[in-house]
C-alpha cells in the first residue's frame, strides 16, 4: 500500500491517475488542482474560442473510484523529511510518492503596458492557458502576439468566430521552430486566405488599452491582445522544496528527481536536458511512471512526437528538425503552389528522420504511425504523399496502439472497442472517445475505420464478425 500525491490536475496528472488504476495500484491517490474546475483538455482551448465546443465539452472523464481530487487547492510547501505536502487550505497530505505535474506558465514578453506596475496582466491582455483565459477574449478586434503553433491555432479560431484578427510574429514566417522557410511561406499564404492580417518580422513594443504598437511606430487596434509567446515550466514548488531545477524539474529515465520519493511529468519536467512541452510527451511520461510506481516495467521512451496544427482547413504537420536533417540519406520534396501544398521528407534507411507537410492530409494522417512505430515509408513516395491506394495503409490495418486522433490521443484500439460497443458511426465514436472533436483532421481516418470494421463484420469467421454476432445475441437476449 502506498500513498501517491499528485500536484497538478492537467492531462498528465489525469492520465497518471487513470493508469495507476489500470495497473492495479494499491493505496491512496490524492490530486491537488489549483484551478477550481475539473480536469479538462487544454489542447482544445481554441475550439472554445470559435464556439466549436462549449467549455464543458473539454472536461475529461472523472477519476477512478477512490481517487481524492481537491479542486482550487494549491501546494504551498513540501516537507521532504516527513513526506508531507502542505496546501493553501491549511491541510497536509502524506505521501510515499509525490508527483509534480505542475505544467507551465505563459511567457509574457517584456513589452511596456502588457503588465501593470504590480506585475498583473493589464486590462485587455490575456494568455491562452486556461478556460478562464478564454472568457477574457472580448470585442471584435484581436491581436495575437506570437505565431507558434498555439498562436496560429488561436488566430484561426478567433477568425472562425468572426473576430478581426492580426497575428504578429518577430520571425519571417509562422511556426518557424517546426517549419522550413518554404513551408512557412505556404502557411502564411493560407492564413491570409483565411482573412488573418499578418505582421511578420515585427516586434510589439508597447501596449495601451485598445492599441498594440509595433516597431516602426505602427499601431494596431485591439480590443483584446492574446499573448502566445511560449511558456516556461512551472518549477516553483520544486524550487521551494530544494529539488534540482534547470529549465524544468530535472528527472532521470525513471522520471525521478534527486529525491527518490518525488517525480515530475509533463510540461514541468526536464528529461535528458529537454522540456518538450507537448501533450503526447506528457501522456507517455504518465504511462511510464504509472507502470513504474506499480512495480511494472516501463515501455521504451517514445520517439519525438509529430507536431500537428489543430485547425480545420489547414493541414500542417512536422517531425524532426525544421531544416535539412544532417543524417538523411534521401530527401524528397514536392511543391504544389496552386493548391497550397508543400512536402519535404528526410529519410535514412527508408525511415523518416524529418518531415514537413503542408496541405497533404492523408500523408499527415499516416505520419504519426510511421514515426511512432519506425515503419518504412512506402517505396512509392508520391503515392504516399498524395494518399493514393498504392501508398496508403488503411486505419483498420494499423496496430492497435497507433494513435488515430492526436488531439485527444485516441488509439485504434479505443476506437475499435467503442465501435464493438455500439458506436457504429463517426458521430457516435466522437461522443464515446472525443476523436474528431479537436482539429477534425482525423475525421476521414475515423470514417474509414468505421467502414472497414463494418466490412470486416460482414465476413464470416473474422474476429470482428464473431464479436458482432455475440453482441447481437446479447442484445436479442436483453430485448
Amino acid at each position: 500500500m502506498s500513498a501517491v500525491v499528485v500536484v497538478g490536475n492537467g492531462i498528465a496528472a489525469h492520465r497518471l491517475v487513470d493508469r495507476l488504476h489500470h495497473h492495479g495500484h494499491r493505496g491512496t491517490v490524492t490530486v491537488l488542482g489549483a484551478e477550481p474546475v475539473a480536469a479538462y483538455h487544454r489542447v482544445l482551448l481554441p475550439s472554445v474560442l470559435d464556439g466549436t465546443l462549449p467549455a464543458r465539452a473539454l472536461t475529461l472523464p472523472g477519476p477512478p473510484d477512490g481517487t481524492v481530487v481537491r479542486l482550487g487547492t494549491r501546494a504551498v510547501g513540501v516537507d521532504r523529511q516527513h513526506r508531507l505536502v502542505h496546501t493553501s487550505d491549511g491541510s497536509s497530505h502524506r505521501y510515499d510518492h509525490l508527483v509534480l505535474a505542475t505544467g507551465a506558465r505563459p511567457r509574457i514578453p517584456a513589452v511596456p503596458g502588457l503588465l501593470t506596475a504590480r506585475g498583473r496582466l493589464a486590462d485587455g491582455v490575456t494568455p491562452l492557458r486556461t478556460l478562464a483565459d478564454c472568457r477574457r477574449v472580448t470585442g471584435g478586434r484581436v491581436a495575437v502576439v506570437g505565431a507558434g503553433v498555439l498562436g496560429v491555432e488561436t488566430a484561426l479560431a478567433l477568425r472562425r468566430g468572426g473576430a478581426r484578427v492580426t497575428l504578429t510574429h518577430p520571425r519571417p514566417y509562422p511556426m518557424n521552430r517546426q517549419l522550413d522557410a518554404t513551408a512557412g511561406a505556404v502557411l502564411a499564404h493560407g492564413l491570409r486566405d483565411h482573412g488573418i492580417r499578418l505582421e511578420l518580422s515585427r516586434q510589439a513594443v508597447a501596449y495601451a488599452p485598445g492599441t498594440l504598437t509595433l516597431d516602426r511606430g505602427q499601431a494596431i487596434g485591439a480590443d483584446t491582445v492574446v499573448v502566445c509567446a511560449g511558456v516556461r515550466p512551472d518549477t516553483r514548488t520544486a524550487r521551494a522544496a530544494g529539488l534540482a531545477v534547470r529549465t524544468g524539474v530535472v528527472v532521470d529515465d525513471a522520471l525521478t528527481t534527486d529525491d527518490p520519493h518525488i517525480h515530475a511529468i509533463g510540461d514541468c519536467a526536464e528529461e535528458d536536458g529537454t522540456v518538450p512541452g507537448l501533450a503526447a510527451t506528457a501522456w507517455h511520461q504518465a504511462e511510464r511512471l504509472a507502470a513504474l510506481l506499480c512495480g511494472g516495467r516501463t515501455r521504451p521512451r517514445a520517439c519525438a512526437p509529430v507536431v500537428r496544427l489543430k485547425a480545420p482547413g489547414l493541414d500542417v504537420a512536422a517531425y524532426g528538425p525544421p531544416g535539412p536533417a544532417d543524417d538523411a540519406e534521401e530527401t524528397v520534396s514536392l511543391q504544389d503552389p496552386a493548391r497550397g501544398g508543400y512536402a519535404r521528407l528526410a529519410l535514412r534507411g527508408q525511415r523518416l528522420v524529418g518531415a514537413v507537410l503542408v496541405g497533404y492530409p492523408q500523408a499527415i494522417a499516416a505520419l504519426g504511425a510511421l514515426c511512432d512505430q519506425g515503419r518504412p515509408v512506402p517505396s512509392d513516395r508520391l503515392a504516399f504523399l498524395l494518399g493514393t491506394t498504392a501508398g496508403r495503409r488503411g486505419p483498420v490495418e494499423l496496430p492497435d496502439d497507433a494513435v488515430v486522433c492526436h488531439c485527444s490521443n485516441v488509439t485504434r484500439r479505443t476506437l475499435a472497442d467503442s465501435w464493438r460497443g455500439g458506436a457504429r458511426d463517426a458521430a457516435a465514436l466522437a461522443a464515446a472517445t472525443r476523436a474528431t472533436t479537436g482539429c477534425g483532421g482525423c475525421t476521414g481516418a475515423v470514417r474509414d475505420l468505421c467502414a472497414a470494421l463494418h466490412t470486416a463484420a460482414r465476413r464470416p469467421g473474422t474476429a470482428v464478425a464473431e464479436a458482432a454476432v455475440a453482441e447481437a445475441a446479447v442484445a436479442k437476449t436483453v430485448r
